[in-house]
């Protein structure tokens, strides 16, 4: 089988790209790339660790670089996305493949820490789209010599409470290239970006890689609702996951989660609403550098949290819907790796559970605690009793 290497990309980034340990591009890179560097405006769609960020960063970073300096002193690429945490990590991942200029603009840091960042001539931004249209209208922000504009996540980006400030975005920025990306994209949202934008969105829909189905152990785990925390502990006891993040569809659970663990000795994390930025970006470093190995959060903070080596997705809750089910469980088998997504839940959300699990195609194992393991229910019932015959 020919192996498949990163063509027509620049020796730097490439060079970068290897001291990472990523030496080929996965399908979407491979497909998205050319297409994106061609100039196409295309929205994209694939799964969550197939390596969407990279598929649109490499093409649109190696234009810039190949810019003059005097070039590079004016915003060429905008980045929008949905969350502070990815709009943190893509800045991260553009880092890792050049030294071209970057400014973050996310709307819980001080304006005028980043008006100073603007001052220093960046060629990329990237941050949400209510902040960069702040600065856009305080004659802050120049979009003038803008070649590209990103739409991360862009089905959220697309939701009824950012959809505004999204499409003023892409409205301002018709000119540019457009490029969005989602786990999910549908026929509406290329219909709304085209609509918003000078040339037609095409959109470019891979083949599934099926990460969720051949990557993914599904556990179903029985517990009534005022069980689910102590269960969740005695399941961390038997599972002694490597790093697992833990979700809640109910914002002042993480806290209430958080607290109960540690009142039990186990070290943990929750990232919830009254955190400062600082404290949140400090409790996302400890648990991507390992020194905190469980992550209580909401469903904001699935979206595109791309931290590697995830063992175990543990979700306290059946979601509201299916596309937050794949977000949460795609945090885990990312980069061609295997992961367990378990769902502890009382019997209507078990009922919801399997109904996903016809309409996704996917294999859901029912699991018990026993003796401090977690095991199949029919390997601990007891042998039939003998039949009598006389």
């Amino acid at each position: 089988m020919e192996q498949k290497t990163f063509f027509d990309v620049s020796d730097s980034i490439r060079e970068r790209l290897q001291a990472q340990g990523i030496t080929q591009p996965t399908a979407v890179q491979e497909q998205a790339i050319p297409v994106i560097k061609a100039g196409s405006s295309v929205a994209f769609q694939s799964e969550t660790g197939t390596g969407k960020t990279f598929a649109y960063l490499i093409p649109l970073v190696q234009a810039i670089e190949s810019l003059s300096d005097a070039e590079k002193k004016e915003i060429k690429l905008v980045i929008v996305s949905p969350t502070h945490e990815l709009a943190s990590q893509i800045k991260t991942q553009v880092q890792m493949i050049s030294d071209v200029k970057t400014a973050l603009l996310i709307g819980s840091a001080p304006i005028k820490r980043q008006l100073e960042l603007l001052k220093e001539k960046p060629a990329v931004v990237i941050g949400g789209a209510s902040r960069l249209l702040e600065l856009y209208y305080l004659k802050k922000l120049k979009l003038e010599g803008v070649q590209a504009l990103v739409l991360d996540e862009v089905d959220r980006l697309l939701s009824r409470e950012l959809r505004d400030d999204t499409t003023a975005l892409v409205t301002l920025l018709k000119k540019a290239q457009l490029i969005a990306n989602s786990a999910t994209i549908t026929e509406k949202t290329v219909s709304i970006l085209s609509s918003s934008h000078e040339s037609e969105v095409t959109p470019l829909f891979l083949p599934p890689e099926d990460v969720l189905k051949k990557r993914i152990t599904h556990v179903a785990l029985l517990a009534e609702q005022r069980e689910k925390i102590d269960m969740l502990r005695k399941l961390l006891l038997a599972e002694k996951p490597t790093k697992a993040l833990i979700f809640t569809s109910r914002l002042d659970q993480v806290a209430n989660i958080t607290v109960k663990l540690k009142y039990h000795n186990v070290s943990c994390e929750g990232l919830h609403a009254k955190l400062s930025k600082q404290e949140r970006k400090s409790i996302i470093d400890r648990f991507r550098s390992g020194k905190c190995s469980l992550l209580i959060t909401s469903d904001l903070a699935s979206r595109g949290l791309d931290i590697p080596d995830v063992t175990h997705i543990i979700q306290m809750d059946m979601p509201s819907n299916d596309d937050f089910f794949i977000h949460r469980a795609g945090r885990t088998a990312r980069a061609g790796k295997t992961g367990t997504n378990i769902v502890i839940g009382d019997a209507y959300e078990m009922r919801k559970y399997a109904a996903l699990e016809k309409r996704l195609g996917l294999t859901v194992y029912p699991k018990m605690l026993y003796k401090g393991k977690l095991v199949a229910p029919e390997t601990v019932m007891p042998p039939a009793a003998p039949i009598e015959t006389n």
